[in-house]
């Protein structure tokens, strides 16, 4: 039995170290494996050293919002110290790419996909003028500077003689040409008085220069009266007061509404009360309209991201008023200048967040005028003198176009273009509006 137990045990002795030799193998795998963990620890901590430092050089430049947004970054980092590598890259890239922290800060954030459908402020729409601007804010005060150019042509065969049988002539032709442009320059100024409701002021100063010919067709003798007749004016033109009230945002799939009340003063040269010769010619041109107006009007603004769907109806009442103006030998007692329906639509077109392309037309019909008139020296029959004349109605057709853009948060221009579309309408209009934003108001 002992001998047993002395060679069981000696079996043991020697089977020990095979064991070890085996078992030694298995674990080199994990102490390499704890090894390399214990080596990308090492690593994670010397990079999350690196970016503390950065943070804190970062931190030292920034100033005003600039150091606050560093030292969220820095608070950051304390609370959560494994996103400390994604804040830092980040505040590193900016730094890199922009240069000063500080104009990183106050960049412009580009907005991706689709606007929201609901709006709570009006586009701008070059040509609709005042109608279509911004609603001022309340406490706010917007002064604009506009310039405009009007040209306008006007020719007029006059036959005066018998007609025998057809394309058979007897007797004078005369055409009648006049030329007109109009140049003027205006202030405007637009206070709020709450967000929906603004009241304006605009004071025009006008250039005006009228040119006319008779021109009698060949076979006649030409006399002094040929030759072409220029009348110029300047001065001041009719004051304008006007009042606007949004009266619903574009929410729900509905426009923007903006009631317009409009009214004109006759501060400008009387077209009666101008100088004129023995003849009745003007010898001065006027730079006002006369007479008294009032312009209700409603325009609707409908967004519809990257167009904006636009359109105004409105009415203009004229006031009648007593002349008594002697013209060679007629006398002009009394004018009612006739009322107009107004209307525009049209379409805008957004390229980018800052610059809008405008399309329309717009329509005016104008009622005729009435005159009241007498002759000078009736004779013996004065009440034959008094006659009561009615002007034919005035069709006045314009497209439009116009380019909007926003030079800043204050800041923008306004271009419009109109060309006359019926034979009643000015030839050309071209306007240049720049409204800024004086007071941002409360």
């Amino acid at each position: 039995m002992r001998c047993l137990l002395l060679g069981t045990a000696a079996a043991t002795m020697l089977a020990a170290p095979a064991l070890a030799q085996t078992a030694a193998p298995a674990a080199d795998p994990l102490r390499a494996e704890l090894n390399a963990a214990r080596a990308e620890i090492a690593a994670q901590r010397e990079a999350l050293r690196r970016q503390e430092e950065r943070l804190r050089a970062l931190e030292a430049r920034l100033t005003g919002a600039g150091g606050a947004g560093a030292g969220a970054a820095t608070a950051a980092t304390a609370a959560n110290p494994a996103a400390a590598p994604a804040v830092a890259a980040a505040q590193g890239s900016a730094s890199t790419a922009g240069g000063d922290p500080a104009s990183i800060q106050s960049a412009p954030i580009e907005t991706v996909g689709a606007a929201p459908e609901d709006y709570d402020r009006a586009p701008e729409v070059a040509v609709l003028g005042d109608q279509g601007s911004v609603v001022t804010r309340r406490g706010a005060l917007t002064g604009e500077i506009g310039f405009e150019y009007a040209r306008a042509d006007r020719n007029r065969a006059v036959f005066r003689g018998i007609e025998l049988i057809e394309s058979v002539l007897v007797g004078v032709f005369d055409i009648n040409e006049s030329r007109q442009d109009v140049l003027t320059a205006n202030a405007t100024l637009r206070y709020g008085i709450t967000d929906r409701f603004e009241v304006g002021a605009r004071v025009p100063y006008i250039y005006r220069s009228d040119t006319s010919v008779l021109a009698p067709i060949s076979g006649t003798t030409p006399t002094p009266n040929d030759a072409p007749d220029t009348t110029n004016g300047n001065g001041i033109g009719d004051l304008e007061l006007s009042g606007r009230y949004q009266l619903r945002s574009a929410r729900g799939g509905w426009p923007f509404l903006i009631a317009n009340m409009q009214a004109v003063f006759p501060t400008g040269t009387d077209p009666f009360e101008v100088p004129r010769d023995s003849l009745g010619r003007q010898l001065e041109a006027a730079t006002g309209a006369g007479f008294y107006g009032l312009s209700p009007s409603l325009t609707a603004i409908l967004p519809s991201d990257p167009v904006v769907l636009f359109g105004t109806l409105g009415y203009t009442f004229n006031l009648a008023k007593d002349v008594n103006t002697t013209i060679g030998d007629l006398v002009i007692e009394r004018v009612n200048p006739g009322d107009a329906i107004s209307a525009s639509a049209g379409i805008g077109i957004a390229f980018n967040q800052r610059t809008t392309l405008n399309l329309g037309y717009a329509h005016t019909w104008a009622f005729g005028s009435e005159t009241w008139t007498r002759l000078l020296d009736p004779g013996n029959a004065p009440d034959m003198g008094r006659t009561r004349a009615t002007s034919r109605d005035l069709q006045v057709g314009r497209l439009l176009f116009g380019v909007t853009y926003r030079a800043s948060d204050r800041a923008s221009l306004n271009w419009s273009v109109e060309l006359g579309a019926t034979d009643d309408a000015t030839d050309l209009r071209t306007v240049l509006r720049i409204p800024v934003v004086l007071l941002t108001g409360g």
